[in-house]
């Protein structure tokens, strides 16, 4: 139970879940720890500890930017509920600590504490190797950075009120197994705008930028249902792309995608198609993307397949209510 409270808040650095990940390590989850002694709950209410006004010490942040924060990044999920149990000072100048308890109401006997650090400005929590965005909106400068850059192939929605943004590398095997999951939400959610943002892990999958570079120029040289005829190729021939049939896979799919593979090719060697990739790499470098598949819902990160699908959903749909 305990690490689905930081499903909403923590999504890229809390759930386990089977991605593939670059060589750099996985931030670290903040661990929720069980209140000793709790007192008994209801069977459909917890029952936390009483708050006292002596742990509030920090005049910043404050309780509502607290709560403000939380109902974003959890409302999406009326099983939760939580209690903002103390914000403290720190010997550290304008560093305050936050302590967060948290329960289920289908599981209300186990409380949890959750404890981050705000940043003296106000805009950055810190929780053990983890810098997030804080605030009542802690997803919209990612969401502002991928309105501007998330130039990929693209399909539904033409406007971008509602945007989906999926960073997959062509090697990764769950980045192949959530194509069917983005069929699903382009069905369930017409709104949105989904993009495809290439982030080949190049250390681990060493086809991907190559496959990525392929696809760049399927785009370039045939547009949208081009590349995502290519795509689902060269997904299906996955396992061709690791040994010495590389190149007649990539070829194959982009015959699939009704385009000449001699002229995507030379491109895909050339600089243009080179350089797609790399400005796709660096919009997730400096979303610190570092696993696949990675789905930006409106600037909120969540790795794709950590979550059941009817959670997902909800995460959808919470984001889009927030960003109407």
């Amino acid at each position: 139970m305990q690490s689905r409270f930081f499903a909403g808040m923590l999504a890229a650095a809390a759930l386990c879940a089977p991605v593939c990940l670059a060589q750099t390590e996985q931030p670290s989850a903040p661990t929720p720890q069980t209140v000793p002694n709790a007192p008994s709950a209801t069977p459909t209410q917890p029952q936390f500890p009483p708050v006292e006004a002596a742990n509030f010490t920090a005049a910043a942040p404050t309780r509502a930017e607290v709560e403000a924060f939380l109902k974003t990044s959890w409302g999406y999920d009326e099983n939760r509920v939580w209690e903002v149990y103390a914000i403290q000072k720190t010997n550290a100048p304008g560093v305050s600590k936050v302590q967060v308890l948290l329960a289920e109401k289908q599981n209300p006997g186990q409380i949890a504490n959750l404890t981050f650090f705000v940043t003296p400005d106000g805009k950055h929590l810190i929780s053990q190797d983890s810098v997030l965005d804080f605030g009542p909106q802690p997803y919209v400068n990612n969401y502002r950075v991928l309105q501007q850059r998330a130039d990929g192939p693209s399909e539904g929605a033409a406007g971008k009120q509602f945007e989906l943004v999926e960073f997959a590398d062509f090697q990764c095997p769950h980045c192949k197994e959530a194509e069917p999951v983005v069929e699903k939400l382009l069905k369930d959610f017409p709104q949105a705008h989904y993009v495809f943002e290439a982030f080949p892990l190049v250390n681990i999958h060493p086809e991907a930028f190559t496959a990525a570079a392929w696809g760049a120029c399927v785009f370039q040289q045939g547009g949208n249902d081009a590349f995502f005829k290519y795509a689902d190729s060269i997904f299906a021939a996955q396992n061709d792309l690791a040994g010495q049939g590389a190149e007649q896979a990539l070829r194959n799919s982009v015959i699939a995608a009704g385009q000449d593979p001699d002229k995507v090719s030379a491109c895909a060697n050339s600089a243009p198609g080179k350089d797609a990739v790399q400005k796709s790499m660096q919009l997730g470098i400096d979303l610190s993307v570092d696993q696949t598949p990675m789905l930006y819902i409106d600037g909120r990160a969540v790795p794709m397949l950590a979550v059941p699908y009817d959670q997902l959903k909800k995460i959808i749909a919470w984001q889009f209510s927030l960003d109407k």
